[in-house]
Parts: C-alpha cells; structure tokens; sequence
C-alpha cells in the first residue's frame, strides 16, 4: 500500500538535482504523488476507511503548495512536473 524505498530512490533519481537530493520541491512532489496513487486505490477498495481519506486529503493539499511554490519560482518547472507526473490542473 504505501511507497517502497526502492519507489523513493527511484524518484529521487529521476526527479532530483543531486543523486542524494530528497528535499527539493521536485522531489517532494514526486514521492507525495505515488503515495496518492496509492492511497486512491487502497480507498477505492475500502470506501469506509475514514482516517485514511482524510489524510490522502492533506497529502493532496500538501502536494497543491509544493506545486504552487514550483510555479511561483519556476514556471517551466512547473510545467514539466505536471507533464512528467500527468497531474490535472
């Protein structure tokens, strides 16, 4: 259910400055938007679990003002963070 190490490293990799690079906005928004995807299936198949609803909630606003701040500094980042991890806007 939730994001594996090797999931992590992953998107480190892709999505990082530096290979160690696990605080950069881009990052962030990467991991956060796995955890989302899996919290959306985990809740698709257990529609009562309340708790969990609510805290995919704050990921997804917590993923909102990490992607604002992106496009408030570097719009073309920005762009491409939703292109590469096919977010709506």
């Amino acid at each position: 259910m939730s994001v594996t190490k090797k999931q992590k490293i992953e998107s480190v990799q892709q999505f990082g400055r530096t290979a160690s690079d696990t605080g950069s906005p881009e990052v962030q928004i990467a991991i956060l938007t796995r955890r989302i995807a899996s919290m959306t299936g985990h809740l698709q198949a257990n529609k009562k679990d309340y708790a969990s609803r609510r805290g995919l909630l704050g990921m997804v606003s917590r993923r909102r003002r990490l992607l604002d701040y992106v496009k408030r500094h570097n719009p073309e980042l920005y762009l491409d963070l939703l292109r590469r991890l096919d977010i709506r806007k």
